[in-house]
């Protein structure tokens, strides 16, 4: 997995968020650089695994749609009698 970079708009509406967790939620604030290290810290070592789930979630939601689709495909055939001798 390469690196995840965030758009800066996105990225710093994301330390926004953590530094309003911070304030409403521990009565702590959290400066800009911190936030940021936070964030950094968070998508190095846990984004891996948020992916891997993801696409974990795919993979399962894929099966299901190829199980539902095959399902369709059976309705599909005709019944048929071959000729009796």
């Amino acid at each position: 997995m390469t690196n995840l970079k965030f758009p800066k708009e996105q990225k710093e509406q994301i330390i926004s968020m953590l530094q309003h967790y911070f304030q409403e939620e521990r009565n702590e604030e959290l400066g800009h650089l911190a936030a940021e290290q936070l964030l950094d810290f968070f998508v190095k070592q846990a984004g891996p695994i948020f992916y891997n789930q993801a696409v974990d979630d795919c993979r399962q939601y894929v099966r299901e749609r190829v199980a539902a689709v095959e399902e369709d495909m059976y309705a599909l055939e005709k019944p048929h009698q071959f000729p009796r001798k």
